[in-house]
C-alpha cells in the first residue's frame, strides 16, 4: 500500500482537477467557485480526521477509488477516472491496440489455456498457433492454476519482447515449445470488404479508431475497381469512437468545406464547427447506410450528417442516441479523466442525445412528444427525437430466450473450440454448412452443459407461480397451475431441436471464425442477413 502522504497528495491533486466536472452544473461562476472550495475543504478535513481518529488502518486506495467512482456516477456513464495502472486497458478501449501475440484464449478450470481464436496475420497465427492448441506453460510457468486474466497478462507485453509457450498441439497432441515475439496488435475497424453482387459493394465497420477513414477510403477504391456502382456502408452495432474520424469519413462523400457536426459546451463561446478539409473521393456514389440500436456516437455523426445533407439513404432501426462529446484530460500521477465536455449537433441542428443525465446521473429518456422538426439540405423533414431515425425502417430479427442462453452463455462458443480440438478442417467457406453431423455433435455437447433452457413463456409462468405462492393463492389454483406447467415444460433436447433454424447460423459463424478468421464470420452473417436483403430490395440502382 502506498504511504499516507503520497495518497493524500494524489487525492488533493485529483480534487483540484475535478473542477472541470463541476463546471457542468448550471450556476454562476462565483457560485461554482464557492461550492468547489467548500467541497475541497470538507473533503480534506474529512480525510485528515479519518486518518487521525479511525480505529483501524484506512484502506485508502479502495476509499479513494470508490469515492471518485461514486462522485462521477452522479454525472453520466461516460465521465470516468482512469488511474495510471489502467492506462493500457484504456488505450485498448480507445484505440483497440495492445502489445501481445494477437489471440483470444479460453481458460478451463484446473486445465491449461486454449487458443480460442488467433487473429489473422497476428504473431500467434504466423508462429503456428491454431484454435484448439493447448498452452501448458508460459515462460515456464504452469497455466493450470492461472486465471484467464493472469494468463492473458503474461501473454501481453512490450512489442519486441519475447514469450515462450509450451504447447500441446490439437489433433496430434505433440508437445512443442514456441517462442513468439510480441507486436503492437491493432484490431481493425473495417471488418469486411466485398461485393454483394456485380454492382453492389459492402463495407462493415465496427469502430472509429485512428486512421479508419484511410482504411475506408482504400476499401472504396478497391470496390470501385471491381465494378461497384453503389455502396452499402454497415454501421450496425458500431458504438463509435473518434469524432475526427467521423468527420473524415463524411468528407469522402461530400464537397470540401461541408459542415459535418457542431459541438456546444457549457457556454455559448464553446461552440465549434467541424467541416470537411479534404477533397472528396466520390460525391455521386449512391450510399445505403445501415444503422440499428447499437449504432452510437460517431456512427450517429456520420449517418446524421449524410442524412441531413441528403447524401445517403439511412436504413435500419433507430440508433442509440449518444450525442455527448468526451475529452481526455491528464491528471496527477499519470491518471486521466475522460469527461463529457459538449453535446454534438448534426448539420440541420439536431442533437441526437436520447437520455438526460442532468439531475442525478440516472438516464431519463427524452419523450418523442418533445421532439422538434428540422430540415435537410433538400427540404425533407427530420426530427431530433433521440438517435437517428432511418429513412427506411427495416424489420428487426427476434430470437428466442434459448438462443440468447446458448450464445451469450458461451455454449456455442465452447462447442466451436471443442469441435476445432477434434477436427483438422472444415469445407471451404462457400461450401460450408452446419450439416447433420455437426448439428448432432452440437446437440450432444449442449446436453452436457448447464444453462437455463426455459422458454420465455415458462420463465414468466415460474415468476407468476412464485407471486401466487407469496400471496397464498397457489394451493387454490393447484390443478390449473400443474396443467399449465405440463404444457409449458419441454425437455432440454426437444427444445434445442425445435429451435434448430435459429441456432444453426450461430454455429456456422463460430466455426467459420475458428478456421478462417473474423472476416469469415461476417460472410456467414451476410448469408442470413434479412435486414440487408430488405435494404437491397428497397433501394433502386441508378441506371
Amino acid at each position: 500500500m502506498q504511504d499516507m502522504k503520497h495518497i493524500l497528495i494524489k487525492s488533493a491533486a485529483l480534487a483540484a482537477s475535478l473542477a472541470l466536472a463541476f463546471a457542468t452544473v448550471p450556476m454562476s461562476a462565483q457560485s461554482r467557485s464557492f461550492k468547489l472550495g467548500q467541497w475541497e475543504e470538507i473533503h480534506s478535513s474529512l480525510v485528515r480526521e479519518l486518518n487521525r481518529s479511525y480505529v483501524d488502518s484506512l484502506p485508502l486506495d479502495r476509499m479513494m477509488r470508490a469515492g471518485i467512482d461514486a462522485m462521477l456516477s452522479e454525472l453520466d456513464p461516460y465521465t470516468v477516472y482512469v488511474p495510471e495502472e489502467e492506462n493500457e486497458d484504456f488505450e485498448y478501449l480507445i484505440n483497440k491496440t495492445y502489445g501481445g501475440i494477437g489471440a483470444i484464449i479460453h481458460k478451463q478450470v484446473g486445465d491449461g489455456v486454449y487458443i480460442n481464436e488467433p487473429y489473422e496475420n497476428s504473431p500467434a497465427h504466423r508462429y503456428g498457433l491454431r484454435c484448439g492448441d493447448k498452452i501448458i506453460r508460459i515462460d515456464g510457468k504452469d497455466t493450470r492454476p492461472l486465471s484467464s486474466k493472469e494468463a492473458s497478462e503474461m501473454m501481453k507485453g512490450k512489442p519486441g519482447s519475447q514469450v515462450t509457450f509450451t504447447v500441446e498441439k490439437r489433433i496430434s497432441h505433440d508437445t512443442v515449445d514456441v517462442v513468439i515475439t510480441r507486436e503492437r496488435i491493432h484490431l481493425p475497424d473495417i471488418e469486411y470488404v466485398g461485393m454483394l453482387d456485380d454492382t453492389t459493394g459492402y463495407v462493415s465497420q465496427s469502430g472509429f479508431t485512428e486512421k479508419v477513414s484511410d482504411e475506408l477510403r482504400a476499401a472504396i477504391v478497391e470496390l470501385k475497381a471491381k465494378g461497384m456502382k453503389r455502396l452499402v456502408y454497415d454501421l450496425r452495432g458500431n458504438g463509435g469512437g473518434l469524432m475526427q474520424e467521423a468527420v473524415k469519413i463524411v468528407s469522402l462523400f461530400v464537397p470540401k468545406g461541408t459542415l459535418v457536426v457542431k459541438s456546444k459546451g457549457l457556454n455559448n463561446n464553446q461552440e465549434r464547427e467541424y467541416r470537411t478539409t479534404m477533397e472528396p473521393l466520390d460525391t455521386e456514389l449512391p450510399l445505403i447506410v445501415l444503422i440499428d440500436g447499437g449504432s452510437a456516437s460517431s456512427s450517429e455523426i456520420v449517418s446524421g450528417a449524410l442524412q441531413d445533407l441528403d447524401r445517403a439513404t439511412i436504413m435500419g432501426l433507430r440508433s442509440y442516441g449518444k450525442g455527448l462529446v468526451q475529452s481526455i484530460l491528464p491528471l496527477a500521477y499519470n491518471g486521466q479523466l475522460k469527461i463529457t465536455t459538449a453535446k454534438y449537433y448534426t448539420p440541420s441542428g439536431r442533437c441526437v442525445q436520447a437520455r438526460d443525465y442532468s439531475e442525478d446521473g440516472e438516464p431519463r429518456f427524452i419523450p418523442d412528444s418533445l421532439s422538434r422538426e428540422f430540415k435537410t439540405a433538400g427540404g425533407r423533414t427530420v426530427r431530433d427525437n433521440g438517435g437517428i431515425t432511418p429513412d427506411v425502417k427495416l424489420g428487426e430479427k427476434h430470437y428466442s430466450r434459448l438462443v440468447y442462453a446458448l450464445v451469450l452463455g458461451g455454449i456455442v462458443d465452447n462447442f466451436a473450440l471443442h469441435y476445432a480440438c477434434e477436427h483438422e478442417s472444415i469445407p471451404a467457406l462457400d461450401d460450408f454448412r452446419c450439416d447433420d453431423k455437426i448439428w448432432e455433435a452440437f446437440v450432444d455437447f449442449a446436453m452436457t452443459q448447464k444453462f437455463d433452457y426455459r422458454s420465455q413463456a415458462k420463465t414468466l409462468f415460474d415468476e407468476m407461480r412464485k407471486e401466487l405462492r407469496e400471496d397464498g393463492l397457489e394451493d387454490a389454483m393447484k390443478a390449473e397451475l400443474e396443467a399449465m406447467d405440463r404444457a409449458l415444460n419441454m425437455e432440454k433436447e426437444q427444445f434445442i431441436r425445435l429451435k434448430k433454424d435459429e441456432i444453426v447460423p450461430f454455429i456456422e459463424e463460430e466455426l467459420a471464425v475458428r478456421y478462417y478468421f473474423q472476416r469469415a464470420g461476417v460472410r456467414i452473417r451476410l448469408r442470413y442477413d434479412d435486414q440487408l436483403r430488405q435494404a437491397l430490395r428497397s433501394a433502386v440502382l441508378p441506371s
